[in-house]
């Protein structure tokens, strides 16, 4: 059994500071130096059975590893800082505290939602462009104002109101002729004799006043006579009845009265006279011509 040194401690037993010791080896040609301990001088290294000496190493790591941990935190916090200040210059400045813009949020979600309940529109209307400057087509031309429409459709003119009535008509339109002025029988025949079914009305063929009506005159049976006031009279002879009296105003295409055969007549008819002053008879079919009426003679 080897022997042991008394004033050594014991390899075997457990190290009454109760910190785990790392071993350390060294070859034989190391020169081992005892290290300062800074809780002052003790007991010389150790050494176990193979000779080797072993260092007091475990009250110094305590201290250690915090020392690199802060050293590591410090670098980092440095490096970030630079990176900061590099890239963002003076924005630091300009950043806006959290709770502002939670109170900004806040204020727009309640605008919002007061504007859904009240029906106020959100968006603001573009603006109009000013009259005093001209807008520009994306040519780069001033645009041209087209002309301004009305919203309201134009009516058509129908065609009723935009023909003017005729200032002169036929007596009896339709009718056929059965006699022109002229020599007739060894006498003059005065006027132009119309013909039609018995009771076809007559019309007054230009505008004027009624200024005789009735059996009048002998042989022309029951007669209207019309002054135009232009030095012209018509003359409507031979009716069975009128409807006009002396003094009325007439309009063209009037009603005066409707066909017979009274006075000196063989068969319904109208006898058509025009008068420049009166009893002065002259040929209707020209006359009338020339006012844009066909008589058929």
């Amino acid at each position: 059994m080897p022997e042991t040194d008394p004033t050594q401690p014991d390899p075997t037993q457990p190290d009454p500071t109760g910190a785990a010791e790392p071993t350390v080896r060294a070859t034989p040609n190391d020169a081992t130096t005892p290290s300062a301990d800074p809780q002052g001088p003790g007991p010389g290294p150790r050494r176990g059975r193979t000779g080797v000496a072993r260092h007091r190493l475990g009250r110094r790591r305590p201290y250690l590893v915090p020392g690199l941990v802060a050293l590591l935190v410090v670098a980092v916090a440095g490096a970030v800082t630079a990176v900061t200040v590099g890239a963002g210059g003076d924005r630091a400045s300009e950043r806006v505290p959290v709770a502002d813009q939670e109170a900004a949020r806040a204020a727009a979600a309640r605008r919002a939602d007061r504007s859904a309940r009240e029906g106020i529109p959100t968006a603001t209307p573009a603006p109009t462009p000013s009259a005093a400057t001209p807008s520009t087509s994306t040519s780069g031309t001033p645009a041209t104002a087209g002309p301004a429409r009305s919203s309201t459709p134009a009516k058509k003119a129908s065609p009723a109101a935009s023909r003017t009535a005729p200032a002169w008509i036929n007596p009896m339109p339709g009718a056929g002729v059965t006699s022109c002025y002229g020599p007739r029988w060894g006498t003059m025949h005065a006027g132009v004799d119309l013909a039609m079914p018995a009771d076809t009305p007559i019309r007054a063929a230009g505008a004027g006043t009624v200024v005789n009506t009735g059996w009048v005159f002998a042989g022309y049976g029951i007669s209207v006579v019309v002054d135009h006031g232009n030095g012209y009279l018509t003359h409507y002879a031979h009716q069975s009845r009128t409807v006009v009296s002396v003094g009325q105003r007439v309009t063209p295409g009037q009603v005066i009265g409707y066909e017979g055969a009274t006075g000196d007549a063989t068969g319904p008819h109208l006898h058509f006279e025009v008068h420049e002053g009166l009893w002065n008879q002259i040929d209707p079919a020209p006359w009338m011509r020339a006012r844009g009426v066909d008589l058929g003679c």
